[in-house]
Parts: structure tokens; C-alpha cells; sequence
């Protein structure tokens, strides 16, 4: 059963154009019936709205942590809302801190901006494709002497690999040891659509059914 925050994202990823259906080739080759563009945030009422499915979503996970981290580029604007969320919604001041693609070697230098990386550092991003960005991140964490939360997402596609059974999710989570939590995922927008009535339910759940992670490795 979805949450009010999560039913409430669907409705403005759709409203935005930020979730969209039809027949989309991905970089892996693939061709989606869905897409999902967090680009498409591009307006203040939009990523106020972001920030609070963050907030809900890692609320809701119980998730222990001291310092939020958005990796740059996306995940700057998210962190900030997410943070913004926190303390306006749930009473939480959550220092929060992001990084540049490129050292500054002037004024305050580093390659860091924001709050220290201390304790839990919660990784927010938009989506795990490759893993590449978290995987940097908690090279840049591990690095300030800090430990990665987890990672909290935007969207699960929980497509498998291909050339392996887990999902590219599932390969962060296994490889640092570290839970990762989404306000959506592809099951949470199966249930969404079917109750809609959608056209577009038959190919997700074909697609689903071809890509997605498959018995135990299945929520």
C-alpha cells in the first residue's frame, strides 16, 4: 500500500513530466515503457514538493544519521530541499553538504561545500543507474574520516544487471553494506498505475517481468 507521500510524488512526477510513458531506449539498450527524468524539477513549488517526499521518506526509514551529502551535479538540489523538508515538516536540522566536480584550491579550497563530513553521512541522489556517483561519494566520505548511512533515492528501478540477478541497487547496498531507501520503486508505480486504470500497466509489468529482479530478490 503506498503512503500519502509517495501517492502525492506520483502525482507531481506526472503533473511535471518528470515521470513519463511511452517507449524510451536507455543507455543499457533497453527500451522502457517509463522514463524518469528528476531534471524536470525545475521550478520552486516543484522541488519544494521533492523535498518533502525526501524528508518523509527517510523519516519513515528511521534511518540513523548526522550529516546529509547530495554528490553533484542532481543531487545538490535534492539534499537542499531534503534538508529544508526536514526542518520545516519534522522539526529536524540536518546539516547537510555537497560536493564540487573540481577542488577549489582558493578562498575556502576543498572539493566540499557545506556542513562538515562527520559521523552517518546520508547519501541523497536521484536515481542508482551504474552506482558511480554513490560509489564516489562514499570514496569523498570515507575520505573526510566520516561512514556511510546509506543512500536514500528518488526512484528504484529494480531492474536487474546484465550480467547479473540483482539490481543496481541491490550491488550498492551488498558491496558497502549499507540500506538503500527510496520514495518510490517500480512495484510502488505497478500499484499506482493499476489503480488508475492506466494503458500503460500491461507493459510495466511485462517489462517487469523480462528486467526486473526476480524470486527472493524480489521485495
Amino acid at each position: 500500500m503506498l503512503q500519502p507521500y509517495q501517492s502525492e510524488f506520483i502525482d507531481w512526477c506526472l503533473r511535471l513530466g518528470v515521470l513519463q510513458f511511452g517507449a524510451f531506449k536507455l543507455k543499457s539498450g533497453r527500451e522502457s515503457p517509463y522514463f524518469f527524468n528528476a531534471g524536470r524539477f525545475d521550478t520552486g513549488e516543484a522541488i519544494a514538493a521533492v523535498g518533502q517526499a525526501y524528508a518523509s521518506a527517510i523519516v519513515a526509514s528511521d534511518l540513523a544519521y548526522d550529516v546529509l551529502f547530495g554528490p553533484a551535479y542532481k543531487g545538490i538540489p535534492l539534499v537542499t530541499a531534503a534538508a529544508a523538508a526536514l526542518a520545516t515538516d519534522h522539526g529536524l536540522t540536518a546539516p547537510f553538504a555537497f560536493n564540487r566536480k573540481e577542488s577549489k584550491d582558493h578562498g575556502e579550497g576543498g572539493s566540499t561545500v557545506g556542513a562538515p563530513l562527520r559521523g552517518r553521512v546520508l547519501i541523497v541522489d536521484d536515481v542508482i543507474t551504474a552506482g558511480t556517483a554513490v560509489r564516489e561519494s562514499i570514496s569523498i566520505i570515507r575520505a573526510a574520516g566520516a561512514h556511510p548511512a546509506g543512500v536514500v533515492l528518488a526512484l528504484d528501478r529494480q531492474e536487474r544487471g546484465a550480467e547479473s540477478q540483482l539490481s543496481a541497487v541491490q550491488e550498492v547496498s551488498e558491496q558497502f553494506g549499507i540500506p538503500v531507501i527510496s520514495i518510490l520503486t517500480l512495484e510502488s508505480l505497478l500499484t499506482h498505475v493499476a489503480a488508475r486504470g492506466g494503458p500503460q500497466f500491461e507493459a510495466m509489468r511485462a517489462y517487469r517481468d523480462r528486467y526486473g529482479i526476480r524470486g527472493e530478490n524480489r521485495p
